[in-house]
């Protein structure tokens, strides 16, 4: 089995020195990485900048820009059977990109931004029968809600809702807690526990599942 998965943060450039991003660390996707290649999967991970080392036994394509990961993403979707998108992909980029640095008493009170384009909607329009399409939800509010009306508009199988407000969980942390929902409407909740435990638990599951 073929197994897709993106992980990481991407970085939209304002100028050489300065960029707008979020605070993932990429510890979640490496974790799925990893859980998949322990379960004999041929597992490409697409990354966005992090600090982790790559996952022993996976290709390891690295990007930094929205537009860079949705190229490496649609370019290896049509040979994948399982595809995670666990990155946190910044929805906007700035309208142009300095050259230069710019000097701070020459800078605009305002940056214009435009959309990033959407990877996972694209993912859940391409995707074909024998395909297994997952996403992330990371909400601060009505969690599950919002992971149901993801799930719905971006044609997935499973979403994984996660509750990034909790400062011992998501974002940076080691630790997480999660609920997995599927497009048969089931539910199943993960209790708080080390990221590697619940890659390899709901790899487990996706696997059974497909």
């Amino acid at each position: 089995m073929n197994c897709l998965i993106s992980a990481g943060p991407t970085r939209e450039w304002i100028d050489p020195v300065r960029f707008l991003s979020n605070p993932s660390s990429g510890k979640m996707g490496y974790a799925l990485a990893r859980a998949a290649v322990d379960r004999g999967m041929q597992v490409t991970l697409v990354s966005g900048p992090t600090a982790l080392k790559a996952p022993a036994g996976a290709e390891v394509l690295y990007v930094e820009t929205a537009r860079e990961m949705q190229e490496a993403m649609s370019q290896r979707f049509a040979k994948a059977d399982l595809i995670i998108m666990a990155a946190a992909v910044s929805d906007h980029r700035p309208e142009t990109r300095s050259k230069q640095k710019q000097k701070k008493e020459q800078m605009r009170m305002t940056l214009d931004l435009v959309a990033n384009p959407d990877i996972l909607m694209e993912l859940g329009k391409q995707k074909k029968n024998g395909q297994t399409l997952v996403g992330f939800a990371a909400e601060t509010e009505n969690l599950l809600p919002n992971a149901r009306r993801k799930l719905r508009e971006k044609n997935l199988d499973w979403i994984v809702a996660n509750d990034v407000s909790e400062k011992d969980r998501g974002f940076q942390s080691d630790f997480n807690k999660i609920s997995l929902l599927s497009k048969e409407q089931n539910e199943m909740d993960f209790e708080y526990q080390e990221k590697n435990s619940l890659a390899r638990k709901y790899t487990s599951m996706l696997l059974l599942a497909t």
